[in-house]
């Protein structure tokens, strides 16, 4: 008697609407603005040239139609919290199970990857502290802010997502004075001709367009946690569809208003890949400190991604413990409305692989986060096969929902090619080639375990 009257507490749990609107638009500009473009940018302009603006275009488009279709589907029934309860209603148990877990495992993975940035680059300023120090004390900083409220992880991802905001747009700013008054760097005359002029807009031909897609989508990584935050989320009828109508803005103001300006001031051929492009542009206008400038940038951007991390796995785990899914305890609710429990289990084995990629060479970290990238791809491929379901099973709840995916069923078709040219491209490249034969593996072990409960539970 006791047991069933826990099960149905548990049950009538429900997390708390404590994100506001202001919270909701940073966590989508944090999500479509990942460390790559601050650190990264200068090895992708060196892979693929100016056509880059291209390549995060073309990238922009299709993430904002994957948005569209993700908000279509959370907007047509709000007691869907996160895309695991979506999943579950069109496409079964067993592929809520899988795409649950797989999307728990992409965000534990950038989890370890981003406690790692935080150890090295607090070892910028300090570098006598053990790497592992710093990305623990992180952790803990950002385990007892999210067991506060929800309110206060908004808070936090806010003044996160601010940072990163006003570091581009003081580079853009700076760069354009620099190119309307003709400013000389090192490298010559700072000016529009230099997008075009060093060998054109494709340098290294389409060859070298194409493989820079993997870098790219890489960048865009973490944009539908917006879709994890639904179920505490005010208002979500009107928050959802303006942050994610908002997206094509920022993909043209921050990633390519912000590389059109660096490879204007400096030629493509002439960025150092192994540095940030940012601290090149700020050290050229002479700005003292320009290197710890961008330096705590990138650690408050890798913070605002373990954030996110911590966040979204806890929620994904608790999500799957209301499903039964995962073991009961993890659908419990402190009275402030946050799962507990699941955020300690998802904060220990973050920390179990930090610890892991301290002690293990880094060949098997690599592999672990390029699994993950394929991961996300599976992710927003299986949203995309959701809302065609959802279309073509419920035609009289997509009549009545006002937050359409445009030109149905055409752009599903093409979202799903796109992914589908992304692994070709991973194909090709011989550091991510592996993670696409291992992925396999990962999904096969999810089916057992699937198989191997549900033999137990009959």
């Amino acid at each position: 008697m006791t047991d069933d009257m826990t099960k149905d507490n548990i049950n009538q749990q429900k997390l708390e609407r404590g994100l506001k609107n202001r919270h909701i638009q940073l966590i989508a500009i944090g999500g479509a603005i990942g460390t790559g473009l601050f650190l990264g940018s200068g090895k992708s302009i060196h892979f693929a040239g100016p056509s880059i603006l291209f390549a995060y275009m073309i990238t922009g488009i299709i993430c904002f139609l994957i948005m569209r279709s993700l908000g279509e589907l959370l907007l047509s029934n709000l007691n869907y919290h996160s895309f695991v309860d979506f999943v579950q209603d069109y496409l079964g148990d067993m592929a809520a199970f899988i795409t649950g877990w797989t999307y728990w495992f992409c965000w534990i993975s950038i989890a370890m990857a981003d406690l790692t940035a935080v150890g090295l680059y607090t070892q910028y300023w300090l570098p006598g502290v053990p790497q592992w120090v710093p990305g623990l004390i992180a952790l803990i900083i950002l385990l007892i802010m999210n067991l506060a409220t929800v309110k206060l992880f908004g808070e936090l991802e806010f003044w996160f997502a601010l940072i990163k905001v006003i570091a581009i747009l003081a580079l853009i700013v700076i760069g354009l004075v620099m190119i309307f008054k003709g400013f000389s760097t090192s490298s010559g005359v700072s000016s529009f001709t230099n997008l075009w002029s060093h060998g054109g807009m494709f340098p290294n031909g389409m060859h070298g367009f194409i493989l820079s897609f993997q870098m790219v989508v890489f960048a865009f990584v973490g944009i539908e946690l917006v879709g994890l935050t639904a179920g505490e989320t005010e208002n979500p009828e009107k928050v959802i569809p303006k942050a994610i109508n908002n997206i094509p803005v920022r993909v043209l103001l921050f990633y390519i208003g912000a590389l059109l300006v660096i490879m204007s001031i400096y030629p493509w051929d002439v960025i150092n890949p192994s540095e940030s492009p940012f601290v090149q542009v700020f050290v050229a206008v002479g700005i003292v400190g320009a290197a710890s400038i961008i330096n705590f940038v990138v650690l408050t951007s890798a913070a605002s991604a373990c954030n996110s991390a911590v966040f979204s796995t806890s929620r994904m785990v608790y999500s799957l413990a209301k499903d039964k899914n995962a073991p009961e305890s993890m659908a419990k609710l402190t009275p402030r409305k946050v799962p507990r429990n699941a955020l300690f289990f998802s904060a220990i084995v973050i920390l179990i692989g930090v610890t892991l990629n301290y002690i293990m060479p880094e060949g098997v970290f690599t592999l672990i986060t390029s699994i993950s990238t394929v991961c996300f791809i599976y992710i927003w491929g299986i949203t995309v096969i959701c809302h065609m379901k959802y279309r073509k099973t419920r035609p009289e709840l997509a009549k009545a929902n006002k937050f359409k995916l445009p030109l149905y069923p055409f752009t599903n078709y093409l979202i799903l090619a796109f992914l589908a040219f992304v692994l070709v491209v991973l194909a090709l490249a011989q550091d991510t080639r592996v993670s696409l034969f291992v992925t396999p593996v990962w999904f096969i072990l999810l089916i057992v375990i699937y198989k191997v409960r549900k033999l137990k539970q009959q």
